[in-house]
């Protein structure tokens, strides 16, 4: 596959930066708000950059085999079907987060370990497969079905641009999401497992020491297999990390901003960064989740996290409550007075 991604505008970022140096207050006082400011800039190519409205959260749902053969998460498998329900009930954390900043949500059954004849047909019209092998034993995903998927997440993007989005959050749901992110970072930067796995939903160090040796012999067997991008997310990956790959690509292509949430999503970034060079550049870190392979995955894409609060439920929960933020970067620009101006 190749990409044409844009450039994000420097001239309007220029811009930007010339007219914080000229608003009332001191040089930079406002620190990473006036980088937000230019980023929004460069992206939009105009000063001030445009408002950020039409928010969408998309969750992409799936479940993930080494949560059944393992004991690598605190709650059983069950779980990822039933929050899907969840999410369309509106009473998800991300349901509840978003609306405190009208952010839409939307939620996706790319690979949930059950047929949920139940939920809207437009919820399981991406579905890829039920389920993902478990990867210390077996591929995650079937010949083809990377593709299937990325594309799968290029479409939802496509979607939720033509609808009108301003900014677009990907978000997660799968029990055993964190080890397949785990795997996924120590493959792509070659790291041991035991420095990228932690405590996910809230394991203890026995099952984080589980997580370290289901990781370790994920990598063992797939050695050989990490450069390139969809064989890494088939034997390595899953359904939602491969859309959710897609759905940051596009996203770059068309121009709109990403804004990433925690681990999962900090995953699928460096492998869609590797399908797609330089599509990096129209995505911002919302918040730094407690995972350790976040934290190698956002210096590797050269990524700041905008917010520090502590959280790992996922979601897409903390990147929406970064939105407040990014709107008041704008606002900046857009309402502040001009020292030329003082009488």
């Amino acid at each position: 596959m190749r990409f044409d991604i844009p450039e994000p505008d420097a001239s309007a970022r220029l811009a930007a930066r010339q007219r914080l140096a000229g608003l009332v207050k001191p040089l930079g006082a406002l620190g990473t708000l006036e980088e937000l400011a230019e980023w929004l800039s460069a992206a939009h190519g105009s000063v001030p950059p445009r408002p950020l409205d039409d928010v969408r959260v998309v969750v992409f749902a799936g479940d993930h085999g080494v949560s059944a053969s393992a004991e690598v998460s605190a709650y059983p498998r069950q779980i990822t079907a039933a929050m899907v329900r969840v999410f369309l009930s509106g009473t998800s954390g991300v349901n509840v987060l978003a609306a405190q900043v009208g952010a839409r949500v939307r939620v996706l059954d790319i690979a949930v370990d059950a047929d949920l004849p139940d939920v809207p047909a437009q919820v399981r019209a991406f579905k890829v497969r039920r389920g993902s092998g478990s990867i210390d034993v077996a591929d995650a995903l079937a010949p083809g079905q990377a593709e299937q998927a990325f594309r799968a997440g290029m479409a939802v993007a496509d979607e939720e641009v033509d609808a009108g989005a301003d900014l677009l959050i990907p978000g997660d749901m799968g029990i055993g999401n964190t080890t397949v992110a785990a795997a996924l970072v120590a493959a792509t930067l070659g790291l041991p497992a035991a420095e990228v796995v932690g405590g996910g939903t809230g394991v203890d160090e026995e099952g984080r020491a589980r997580k370290v040796a289901v990781v370790e012999a994920a990598l063992t067997r797939a050695t050989g297999r990490f450069t390139d991008p969809f064989d890494l997310l088939t034997a390595l990956g899953s359904a939602c990390a491969a859309a959710t790959a897609g759905f940051l690509v596009q996203g770059a292509a068309r121009g709109v901003p990403v804004l990433l949430d925690g681990v999962f999503s900090g995953a699928a970034a460096l492998v869609a960064r590797d399908i797609a060079p330089g599509a990096q550049r129209w995505w911002l870190a919302g918040h730094r989740s407690t995972e350790p392979s976040q934290h190698y995955a956002l210096k590797a894409l050269g990524l700041r996290p905008i917010l520090d609060l502590g959280l790992r439920l996922g979601e897409g929960s903390g990147a929406v409550q970064a939105v407040p933020v990014l709107r008041s970067a704008r606002a900046v620009l857009a309402d502040m007075g001009l020292l030329a101006d003082l009488a």
